[in-house]
């Protein structure tokens, strides 16, 4: 699965038990916006939820 940019920082601080407002605040983007990518990474990687993301990323060394 290839991620872009954006969505690889997403589920970075998603790994950081970062919250969608903190990440928002973040990566100074609406939390409403990152709810979005959110939801198109679970689709994208054909998870169930954020656990479900959080497993994918270090399943899949994609995290540090």
């Amino acid at each position: 699965v290839e991620l872009s940019e954006q969505e690889h920082k997403v589920l970075q601080l998603i790994c950081e038990e970062k919250t969608v407002t903190e990440i928002g605040a973040d990566l100074s983007l609406s939390p409403r916006y990152i709810e979005g990518i959110r939801e198109k990474l679970i689709e994208k990687v054909g998870v169930r939820n954020s656990a479900g993301l959080v497993m994918f990323a270090v399943k899949g060394g994609l995290v540090d």
